[in-house]
């Protein structure tokens, strides 16, 4: 994948030093002017993002011993919701991997995939996509889409309104105009389109809709 910025400073929360050396090394190999953070719990990569500030990518062990299923994800999405998560882990049910999509993980990268395979993976999230592997026997494209239209559906009809004007790359000026309202107004509903579709941007909500025949 061409023209990819690389992250400037990214967390790796895992309880298992081996596999944060792994993950370190990958990264020195592929973006070598990347700073590193490590966490072995969710609550030293709280307080690691609390005293470091941003960073561009958080990868997050699916199993660490102070948290439950994806109670961490939950709590780093709720905590710094702009951050991109992504899921590492040994686990690969199709179950697991869809609820941590859903509940706004940018991804979900299995723990048995080959170097280049995670390099590609994370050059996806970063390029603003979301990473869903491919598992036997799963569709993977329409598991993907199915996830998108269910996003989509959680949003009010003006929301809809609102997603189909950034869609048609509309300035938020100009949709307040079209729509008569306030600026302060579509602030308020471009906010709770990338809340409910647990994106990061309005260029990630365009790019995860153009996967969908999304007519607004």
């Amino acid at each position: 994948m061409e023209d990819i910025a690389g992250p400037d400073r990214v967390l790796i929360v895992d309880d298992h030093s081996l596999v944060r050396d792994g993950l370190r090394s990958i990264f020195d190999d592929a973006f070598p002017d990347c700073e590193i953070l490590e966490a072995d719990c969710l609550e030293s990569a709280l307080a690691a993002l609390d005293s470091s500030g941003e960073v561009d990518l958080v990868l997050l062990d699916f199993n660490i011993p102070d948290v439950s299923r994806l109670s961490g994800l939950e709590q780093l999405r709720d905590r710094f919701p702009a951050t991109p998560v992504v899921m590492v882990s040994g686990v690969t049910e199709r179950n697991v991997v869809r609820d941590a999509l859903a509940a706004g993980a940018a991804g979900f990268v299995p723990k048995s995939l080959k170097r280049s395979q995670i390099i590609e993976a994370l050059e996806l999230v970063l390029s603003g996509e979301i990473y869903m592997p491919e598992l036997p026997g799963d569709d993977s494209a329409a598991a993907e889409e199915d996830l998108i239209r269910a996003r989509i559906a959680s949003l009010t009809p003006q929301q809809r309104v609102v997603l189909s004007h950034l869609v048609a790359g509309r300035l938020n000026k100009q949709i307040a105009y079209e729509l008569d309202v306030s600026m302060t107004t579509v602030k308020a509903h471009v906010s709770a389109i990338l809340q409910k579709m647990n994106v990061f941007s309005r260029t990630q909500a365009v790019i995860m809709v153009g996967k969908i025949d999304f007519t607004g």
